[in-house]
């Protein structure tokens, strides 16, 4: 196994290439990893993991009530949600089934909630229940003003997208996935005598079958193979995290009706114990676009005014965007090119993440159609990984790991209360950060109320002497 990001790249021929290192990715990397006769190469543009659409999403864990019968998103996210429950109870990622509440403030939203209760029942999921005003008011006595009745789905949750990223990608690489960061593609070519040839800025790289899972980009990797099947449109959505007081004033997924753009803007808890505001959802052709705007934020406080009138009075610990692969399809575009040995994976919007594991299951059903003898499978390892979540216990608060290392109880960040053991330990892992940013995700140290301005120094102190 090895991880990579500088250097000359390996020679030699690996069986399967997979651009993109998102959540996506990741998971179909580790799906190819369970066939041990296959010599896998994970190939990510930029210096870590996880580090475009998949690190800025809104942390949901789907059910697919409400997606479009009979597409394939709508299967994939139905068998996703199954799987990724699963793994994260195997692989320690913290998840929590807070409900979702979809909120109806006019006459109209409200003769919706029936239609989207029959949707959820066309896509398997009978769960779903009308509520009166009352019985919403009582379930969320902080709701604003004016809402009529809700419908209540049970089953959505809320999880953590960064350690299941690397959660993926590090069962990858134990398995023998070669992961080579910082190599951003290029150019794309194929002949039938040398297979695909990835010219990227650190040489050339052969693979016999391909896998385009390059989020934002696979509209321009897929022409570079001939293909014009979508466009991907850049749509930014900007959230605002609140403190962690803010946390009671609100016991489930808030949700608006849905719209053709989107879901819409949330108020929702995290597994960090902050709450959540946004997304919006902006058009855009600028694919590098992940700023803040005024106007953006000015539009969440105005429309979370409504929704949570008293997350207002709040603290804001952080404000973020990212960018999601809206094309102008209304499903996933994924595809198999059995002439070309290649499988593309575009049109992968928000529920990316709990499809994760179903997608890669498929796309890999699909290389198979295109040639590619992967042989027998085998379980993979177990992989632990650190728990970031509020609602589950933290190394500080086990008093029989201090015992063993009394590093687990030296905390470094106190906001987010982060030890010096678990520090040291993401600064040794299998995949480790390359930036104080990675660090973060991995640990959630300086993610906090003081943003790193108290433990910003003892951080990167640390991590530089990790990297000496």
């Amino acid at each position: 196994m090895t991880v990579t990001a500088q250097g000359p790249l390996p020679g030699h021929t690996y069986d399967v290439a997979v651009v993109g290192a998102g959540v996506v990715g990741c998971a179909v990397a580790r799906e190819l990893a369970r066939h041990p006769r296959l010599r896998i190469a994970l190939v990510e543009a930029q210096d870590d993991v996880g580090q475009g659409t998949s690190k800025a999403n809104t942390a949901i864990l789907h059910t697919g009530f409400d997606a479009t019968p009979g597409t394939l998103e709508a299967r994939l996210v139905r068998e996703g949600h199954q799987r990724l429950a699963a793994y994260a109870a195997e692989c320690g990622i913290p998840v929590e089934e807070v409900g979702a509440l979809l909120v109806a403030w006019d006459e109209e939203q409200l003769a919706a909630l029936p239609r989207l209760a029959e949707k959820a029942e066309r896509n398997d999921y009978p769960h779903t229940r009308l509520l009166g005003a009352e019985e919403l008011y009582t379930r969320e006595p902080h709701l604003g003003p004016g809402a009529l009745g809700a419908l209540h789905v049970p089953g959505e949750s809320i999880i953590c997208p960064w350690t299941t990223t690397l959660a993926y990608a590090t069962q990858a690489v134990r398995a023998g996935v070669d992961l080579h960061l910082n190599t951003r593609v290029e150019q794309l070519s194929r002949d039938a005598a040398r297979g695909h040839l990835l010219t990227t800025a650190r040489g050339t790289l052969r693979a016999r079958h391909l896998v385009n899972a390059a989020g934002l980009h696979a509209d321009s990797l897929d022409r570079e193979l001939g293909h014009d099947d979508f466009t991907v449109t850049p749509r930014r959505g900007q959230l605002i995290v609140h403190d962690k007081l803010a946390r009671p004033l609100v016991r489930h997924i808030l949700l608006p009706v849905p719209t053709a753009l989107g879901k819409g803007v949330l108020v929702a808890p995290t597994v960090y114990g902050n709450v959540l505001l946004g997304p919006t959802a902006e058009d855009l052709d600028d694919k590098r676009a992940t700023g803040s705007t005024a106007e953006g934020l000015a539009l969440l406080r105005e429309q979370g005014g409504r929704i949570l009138p008293a997350l207002l009075r709040e603290e804001v610990t952080a404000v973020y965007a990212g960018l999601r692969a809206a094309t102008e399809h209304e499903d996933y575009r994924i595809h198999a090119h059995p002439g070309q040995a290649y499988v593309t994976v575009g049109g992968i919007r928000s529920t990316g993440l709990t499809a994760s594991l179903a997608i890669a299951a498929h796309v890999v059903g699909l290389l198979t159609g295109t040639g590619l003898d992967a042989g027998p499978a085998r379980d993979l390892d177990p992989v632990r990984m650190p728990s970031l979540g509020e609602a589950f216990p933290r190394p500080h608060q086990r008093p029989e790991l201090i015992a063993a290392d009394p590093e687990y109880g030296t905390l470094v960040c106190h906001c987010e209360r982060v030890s010096r053991g678990e520090i040291r330990d993401a600064l040794a892992s299998t995949i480790p950060p390359r930036t104080l940013d990675g660090l973060r995700r991995r640990t959630r140290a300086r993610a906090g109320r003081c943003q790193g301005f108290y433990c910003g120094a003892a951080v990167r102190q640390l991590f530089e002497e990790a990297r000496t």
